[in-house]
């Protein structure tokens, strides 16, 4: 028995939002969450990389630190993490068939998302971990994580438009959820937001007494090196983005320091050096050529990406597979050039937007592109791209979903992080 084949009975109940379930399987465990102080980071976009900093940092303390974040790229494992290393299988299994046996005395079964979720706090509770950092799967106010009465901080990282068929069509629905994760007199550390989901935040801190920090970025003082406050550090991860997201995670920590919790500015500069974390504006070389991975699967994410490749000063061409779910018109209007080319295929074991659909709607958003084609599998795209396109002529870009950035990453083993510092920031 694997991993898939324990979830997979849970998956048909799809997302449903609540937090019943899940606390009465926490309770029937013995509720373990109960006993882990926790970072709780939600947002629309950076919460995985705020939430790599946060882990990299507390472990470079000397502290002992669990992690939780969704989805995942390769496997299960990876959302839960001891000390930034994927939980054991044969240890999840251990989990999850214990429980499976405890699902059967419950009255409603609880989601996919919200078994795994348990999982985590149970492991990070048998393994005594001194904190865990937190990622909200969806929303905030009614997702899964959302069990701790008293965080040590909540963080809100970023608001986008997305996931408004559960949160809510607006901004202002949508940053609701999200500041739902903060808790009466806990400190909240908040990241820039649009002005409509700033006041709904304003608001909500002041209602729960919330000691709050609007975090602005970094200062970018050389090519991979930044600076928040007092603290210089080099920045590993690429993207001007990672400016807040690394100033977020430092913020955060300062907190933790005034709470009594030992933390050095050396631990600090280390830990975000140290900090990796895959299919974010990675580069890689597959089959002797090098590739730009990034999991942009929204506008706001999107713009991030077009961000970082205008500083490459070359055209692009774009290895690109949408979810059915996802707002394309919005995703290619940030994304695409004139001079780009433009690839599409399918994103493989999900609801995939088509190929031939997104084509048609491309050429309706930049009639100008160069080359729109469509291909049956990523494969085939990636090999058509490497024999068709010089390097000097256009960087090849794969992206549009995390999950097909998984799926590449999965079956393509020969790949290899370049973990390229000549690349711009």
């Amino acid at each position: 028995m694997n991993i898939d084949s324990l979830l997979q009975p849970f998956q048909h109940f799809g997302i449903h939002l609540g937090l019943g379930r899940i606390d009465k399987l926490l309770a029937a465990m013995g509720n373990p969450h109960q006993n882990i102080p926790i970072i709780h980071v939600a947002g629309s976009n950076g919460k995985g990389s705020v939430c790599a900093y946060l882990s990299s940092i507390l472990k470079t303390a000397g502290y002992r630190v669990g992690r939780y974040t969704s989805p995942h790229l390769i496997d299960w494992n990876e959302r839960i993490c001891l000390n930034d290393e994927a939980i054991d299988t044969e240890k999840l299994i251990e989990i999850l068939k214990y429980i499976q046996g405890l699902i059967n005395i419950l009255e409603e079964t609880p989601t996919q998302f919200e078994v795994i979720t348990a999982a985590a706090w149970y492991y990070f509770w048998q393994s005594q971990v001194d904190i865990a950092v937190i990622e909200v799967g969806l929303g905030g106010r009614l997702d899964a994580t959302n069990v701790c009465e008293y965080p040590l901080a909540s963080v809100i990282t970023s608001i986008s438009r997305e996931h408004w068929q559960n949160l809510g069509p607006t901004i202002t629905d949508i940053t609701r959820e999200k500041a739902g994760i903060l808790k009466v007199n806990c400190p909240a550390i908040i990241g820039i937001l649009p002005q409509e989901a700033q006041e709904v935040v304003a608001n909500r801190v002041k209602e729960l007494n919330c000691p709050t920090i609007w975090v602005k970025p970094g200062e970018k003082i050389a090519e991979h090196r930044a600076r928040y406050e007092d603290i210089e550090y080099t920045l590993p991860l690429l993207g001007e983005v990672q400016l807040i997201n690394s100033a977020l995670a430092i913020a955060t920590i300062k907190i933790l320091q005034q709470k009594g919790w030992n933390i050095s500015p050396l631990a600090i500069q280390t830990g975000i050096e140290a900090t990796r974390w895959q299919g974010r504006i990675q580069w890689i070389t597959w089959r002797n050529h090098r590739l730009l991975i990034d999991g942009s699967h929204n506008s706001a994410s999107s713009q991030v990406l077009r961000n970082y490749v205008d500083t490459l000063k070359q055209p692009i061409l774009w290895i690109m597979g949408i979810l059915a779910t996802k707002d394309h018109e919005d995703i290619f209007k940030v994304l695409l050039n004139s001079r780009d080319q433009l690839y599409l295929v399918p994103v493989p074991d999900h609801s995939t937007a088509e190929p031939e659909y997104l084509a048609d709607l491309a050429h309706q958003v930049c009639p100008q592109l160069e080359t729109i084609k469509t291909f049956p599998d990523l494969f085939t795209a990636l090999e058509t791209a490497i024999e068709n396109n010089d390097p000097q002529d256009s960087v090849i870009v794969l992206c549009g979903s995390l999950y097909l950035v998984g799926y590449f990453l999965q079956r393509a083993p020969s790949s290899k992080d370049l973990g390229d510092r000549k690349m711009p920031l």
